[in-house]
């Protein structure tokens, strides 16, 4: 009987770590999408709930009969390295208009169980008409309209909007197109993270460009770290109140772990004295080893900083190396040069870089073959360098992080034989001896 309870008891272990790495990479997990995944939510939900808040601060709620279950992970810092993504077009970022029109369509959803494509724009325009700080929506241009589309293709991936008659896309091509949707409001209501209310952070419009980030940082202020100020003023909850060493040891124990359980990569510089001292502490090294292990993780520890391994794969959501872009492949071509100057790089010296893989490799990246094409490739290259934590900018260069020492080109193969890398990629992924091939680039490192 022994033997039983523990083998349950392992079996269980292994159960949650595996949740837990599933919702770390996929925070709205419904069973529409992946139903095996939301079973084992479902069954492990309570360990799960009670791992999250007293790892990250963070809340799940698992709706068995509604089909869904929600991380809401709240960031202190939030970036811009997660944009929202068009289902079309490459999965390109949305750019301002989609998410205008995102939010309004959020809005006006809140009150429609049920509705059609005409109906919801022209609830859209009205709404956006009202408003003088909003550019007013018109769905007789098709490029608004395909705006439209990408918004609404979001939410069905969400599982928020479901076409019960038509499809989403005949929108573009006619305003006339006819599409039934059901709306699941409550889902929808679950989809903000934010703790505080945007309501509460209002502003003249006028003002709002000028006190962008402050007011972005006061919608992710929670007040069970005490001293909660919301637009400048304090909460006449806590007016007066400093926080206790409790709520600042659990501030710093979640600031440090969400970072950690959140990004490819933690860097020793990248913390405060103060969270650097509670990492390095007997109790934060220990509260830290003990949730890696809980979550399947294997936690690399180095002088500059630490780095999670997921052995499956599982929370991976953004892999380097990777051949999904031309970008991407740029960015591990580039890693060399800025791996070989410790000082950085300056923007020029990154764009003739990017020009010396353009003149290098003449058939490929045929959409960065023009003027500015080497400076727009070096720029893309960057950004996902930077999202997955391997570069830094200072001082007007851009810095190879420590992690960054990890790659190291080998080998650029490619299927065409004119052209070391033709236009055509060899997807196929293997592992050999640490060694990570990927898109026709060979690369020793780790996948993250």
């Amino acid at each position: 009987m022994s033997a039983l309870a523990n083998q349950l008891a392992a079996a269980e272990r292994e159960e949650v770590a595996r949740a837990i790495r599933l919702l770390l990479a996929r925070p709205l997990l419904t069973e529409t999408a992946d139903p095996t995944g939301f079973e084992l939510v479902r069954r492990r939900r309570e360990p799960l709930a009670q791992w999250f808040d007293y790892t990250c601060g963070w809340s799940l709620v698992v709706e068995p009969r509604r089909g869904y279950a929600r991380l809401t992970k709240v960031r202190a810092n939030p970036d811009g390295s997660r944009p929202a993504r068009r289902a079309r077009s490459g999965r390109a970022p949305f750019d301002r208009l989609r998410y205008v029109l995102l939010c309004v369509t959020a809005a006006e959803l809140l009150s429609m169980p049920m509705t059609t494509i005409g109906m919801l724009a022209d609830r859209v325009v009205q709404a956006t008409a009202a408003d003088r700080a909003l550019a007013v929506f018109d769905p007789v241009h098709k490029l608004e309209r395909m705006a439209f589309v990408d918004v609404l293709k979001l939410l069905e991936s969400c599982d928020v909007l479901r076409a019960v008659d038509g499809t989403t896309e005949a929108y573009v091509e006619s305003a006339e197109a006819k599409v039934l949707y059901r709306v699941d409001t409550t889902l929808l209501m679950r989809l903000p993270a934010a703790p505080v209310g945007a309501s509460r952070l209002a502003v003249p419009p006028d003002e709002v460009p000028a006190r962008f980030e402050e007011l972005l940082t006061g919608l992710v202020r929670e007040r069970r770290y005490g001293g909660v100020v919301v637009d400048g003023t304090a909460d006449e909850t806590h007016s007066g109140s400093a926080a206790t060493d409790a709520q600042r040891n659990l501030r710093l124990r979640h600031s440090v772990l969400r970072r950690l359980f959140d990004d490819p990569v933690l860097h020793r510089v990248d913390l405060t004295e103060d969270e650097l001292a509670y990492v390095t502490s007997l109790t934060g090294r220990q509260i830290l080893r003990r949730s890696v292990e809980q979550a399947g993780f294997l936690l690399e520890e180095r002088a500059e900083g630490y780095l999670l391994v997921d052995p499956d794969g599982i929370a991976t959501d953004v892999r380097f190396p990777d051949d999904t872009s031309t970008a991407r492949v740029a960015a591990l071509l580039l890693l060399e040069p800025l791996c070989a100057a410790p000082a950085g790089m300056l923007p020029e010296q990154l764009a003739e870089a990017g020009a010396g893989l353009l003149r290098r490799f003449p058939r490929w990246a045929k959409a960065y073959q023009s003027e500015d094409g080497a400076v727009r490739l070096s720029d893309d290259a960057v950004r996902v360098l930077r999202d997955v934590g391997l570069v830094r900018a200072a001082g007007g260069r851009v810095v190879a992080c420590p992690a960054a020492y990890r790659y190291r080109l080998t080998e650029t193969t490619s299927p065409n034989p004119d052209d070391e890398l033709g236009p055509e990629w060899d997807v196929n992924r293997r592992e050999r001896a640490g060694a990570v091939v990927s898109g026709g680039v060979a690369a020793e490192g780790d996948q993250k």
